[in-house]
């Protein structure tokens, strides 16, 4: 299904934020009615902002008839020159029909035009003109694609549920060290203070912002291996509330649930993307210049294949 009436443009970040929420509160629907109440309420009550842009009917019927959807994931970085900016941004198809993932990354500095603005700035600055509802609606105009839903978490909320769960690990594959921390290649235990470390570090990454949209993705990976687990279920209460804080989703509890039961085995098949371009200055500001047929090469990884 498309929402046929929506303009076309002109031109055409396995396992993520909204996959926590669900391992976290359906791998345990056997731990008790209070927990399972309390889980519901949190999402209804706390994290569930719908977005005008997004159609909820249709998306409901697309999720009933499980056919493949469209996540906007938005990490929202904390940092004092970064507040308010969406600096983790990925596009996750679910498609059930070929039990396959797709995610697709977008770099934060790519230039393009912000729907509701009227101007081509930083595509991260979407969240900060206009949070979730502006977000989605200029990723939809970039890529030519529809969003049924879309997940944003603070990355400060990542630490905090490192912190919660104790320490995550991780798979390092570029070895660093800065004033606090040694990062080793293999495998690597961290708290939450580490964590922050990790994900934020670029300098030292050659592949730059590609790199640390690459690590926040493992980071996401070590919190729900390490969540997931039968030892951590006495936590889940802390976790819910730390979630419940930090995380926004135009998806209900009952949409959680028929995620995880309809869309579930999507994780058994998990490519990524991540869009290219070069960079480039315009009045003084970096900007990443992808061209049409990168962008492109993207919508047709995220449309529907029937």
């Amino acid at each position: 299904m498309k929402r046929s009436e929506r303009k076309k443009p002109r031109r055409l970040w396995l396992k993520i934020p909204v996959i926590i929420v669900i391992l976290l509160v359906l791998g345990v629907g056997a731990y008790a009615f209070s927990v399972y109440n309390n889980a519901k309420n949190t999402v209804n009550e706390k994290m569930h902002d719908p977005v005008e842009t997004i159609d909820t009917d249709l998306t409901k019927e697309k999720l009933k008839a499980t056919e493949p959807l469209n996540v906007l994931l938005l990490g929202i970085d904390s940092e004092d020159d970064q507040r308010g900016r969406s600096d983790a941004i990925m596009v996750m198809q679910l498609d059930p029909k070929t039990d396959a993932i797709t995610i697709v990354s977008i770099p934060r500095d790519t230039r393009t035009e912000i729907v509701g603005k009227g101007i081509d700035d930083k595509i991260n600055h979407a969240y900060a003109f206009g949070g979730a509802e502006m977000s989605v609606a200029t990723v939809e105009n970039f890529l030519g694609i529809d969003i049924d839903y879309y997940v944003s978490i603070n990355m400060d909320g990542l630490v905090e549920l490192v912190d919660e769960l104790g320490t995550i690990t991780i798979s390092n594959e570029v070895a660093w060290t800065d004033s606090k921390y040694d990062f080793p290649e293999g495998i690597v235990e961290m708290n939450g203070d580490k964590t922050m470390s990790y994900v934020r570090m670029r300098k030292k990454d050659p592949m730059g912002d590609f790199g640390r949209t690459h690590r926040q993705r493992k980071v996401i990976e070590g919190i729900i291996n390490e969540g997931a687990s039968v030892g951590s279920v006495p936590k889940f209460s802390g976790m819910m509330d730390i979630l419940g804080t930090n995380m926004s989703t135009n998806m209900d509890f009952d949409d959680m649930k028929q995620l995880f039961s309809g869309y579930k085995d999507t994780r058994r098949n998990v490519s990524e993307y991540m869009i290219a371009g070069s960079g480039q200055k315009i009045d003084g500001i970096y900007y990443l210049i992808v061209p049409d047929e990168e962008v492109q090469k993207a919508h047709e990884l995220l449309v529907s294949k029937e």
